[in-house]
C-alpha cells in the first residue's frame, strides 16, 4: 500500500487541475486531477502535500485544510491511501509541469472532464464543505464497484 497527498488549489469558482498526459504507466493517465503525489520517508501528510504542490506547480501552500481520506483500491493497483486537501492561499508563480498541463477549471465544468468516478463523490464533499470524511473506493479497471463513505455504502 501507498500513501499519497491529493490537492485541490481553489481560486474563486475554479480549481488548478491537472491534465495526466506525460507519464508512462501512470494509473491516472488521461484523467483530470488535483495535484499530489506520493509520500516521501519520515513525511507527514501536511509536509507530503507542501513538497508535492511545490514540485508540480511552482506554488508554496500558505493556507491548506485536510479534508479527508480516501482508501482507493484496484484490481489493477497498488491499494492507496490518498490523503485530501484543499488550500485557497499560496504564493509563487506557476511553473510547468512534467507529469501533465495545468490548468485553471471552473468547478461547474469540472465534472465533464475525464475524471475517476469516485473523484464525483468526493469533489461534492468538498463542494458542500463536509466534515473530514473517510471514502472507500474500489475499481475494477476504470469501473466504480464499491463506494463506501464514513462506512456507509454509496454504491
Amino acid at each position: 500500500m501507498i500513501n499519497t497527498t491529493l490537492c485541490y488549489l481553489e481560486r474563486g469558482d475554479e480549481y488548478l487541475m491537472l491534465h495526466r498526459t506525460k507519464k508512462e504507466n501512470d494509473l491516472n493517465h488521461d484523467k483530470w486531477v488535483g495535484v499530489g503525489g506520493k509520500f516521501q520517508d519520515k513525511e507527514s501528510p501536511e509536509d507530503c502535500v507542501l513538497r508535492e504542490t511545490w514540485e508540480e506547480t511552482g506554488l508554496t501552500l500558505t493556507r491548506y485544510r485536510y479534508r479527508g481520506l480516501v482508501t482507493f483500491i484496484s484490481n489493477q493497483w497498488e491499494t492507496e491511501y490518498m490523503h485530501v486537501f484543499t488550500a485557497d492561499q499560496w504564493t509563487g508563480e506557476p511553473h510547468p509541469c512534467d507529469e501533465g498541463d495545468l490548468a485553471w477549471i471552473k468547478k461547474a465544468d469540472l465534472r465533464a472532464l475525464p475524471l475517476w468516478e469516485g473523484d464525483q463523490i468526493f469533489l461534492d464533499l468538498l463542494e458542500r464543505d463536509a466534515p473530514f470524511f473517510s471514502l472507500k473506493l474500489q475499481y475494477e479497471g476504470d469501473t466504480l464497484v464499491l463506494a463506501v463513505l464514513d462506512g456507509k455504502r454509496l454504491v
